[in-house]
């Protein structure tokens, strides 16, 4: 994974969430739909600048960027150096993990999963929040992503190939929820959280740690 876009352009990151106000209340709506209450402690993987970890009261993260890190640290977070396939963490420390627009950047994606069901407690929660790569907004950021600084490197992943990775790393009780259903440029205001997948850009999939790791 290249991280020199994340250190050089953080802000530039960390910006867009204001400059697209709609679409990111929409995925905040679509996480929040997926957390338990209380949510317990939780670790969000891949945390960036904070943006998913702050309105949900998330203080512990793990990111390779040191500018994000730096950001997020702004924001009262425990941002900690490290990567999503070797988590700084013991065994069962966390009630619930967390990964937003993470996935299509980490190097092992199924060991990524495997990490985070190390790190949680028996029947914890761990969700993971992505662009779903055969929805219109999965195939609009296939197309541009060559001309992307963010996403040039990026590998999407379908809802079905997200799941996939998840059982087998031991989560089961999936549950799906989708949100973002027009494109950026058509959207007057942030979208409902429906569940499923197939008609949403963005999935957001929650599952529970099982007693045995596969």
């Amino acid at each position: 994974m290249t991280m020199n876009i994340f250190n050089t352009e953080a802000k530039k990151y960390d910006d867009w969430f204001d400059n697209h106000p709609d679409i990111y209340k929409s995925e905040i709506a679509a996480v929040r739909n997926a957390l338990p209450t209380p949510h317990g402690r939780c670790v969000e993987i891949g945390i960036g600048t904070g943006r998913f970890a702050t309105p949900f009261g998330i203080v512990d993260g793990v990111e390779p960027a040191q500018a994000m890190r730096t950001i997020a640290k702004s924001r009262e977070i425990n941002a900690i150096n490290g990567t999503a396939e070797k988590l700084p963490h013991e065994n069962e420390s966390f009630d619930c993990a967390l990964m937003v627009t993470t996935i299509c950047f980490v190097d092992n994606p199924i060991q990524s999963c495997k990490e985070a069901w190390r790190v949680l407690k028996p029947d914890g929660t761990f969700i993971i929040g992505f662009v779903d790569r055969e929805s219109f907004l999965g195939k609009l950021y296939e197309s541009r992503k060559e001309k992307s600084p963010f996403y040039h490197n990026a590998r999407f992943f379908s809802a079905q190939e997200v799941a996939n990775l998840m059982t087998t790393a031991g989560f089961l009780d999936l549950q799906f929820r989708q949100t973002l259903f027009h494109l950026p440029e058509d959207m007057k205001s942030s979208e409902p959280v429906l569940s499923g997948h197939g008609d949403g850009g963005f999935v957001v999939i929650s599952g529970k740690k099982h007693e045995v790791c596969k």
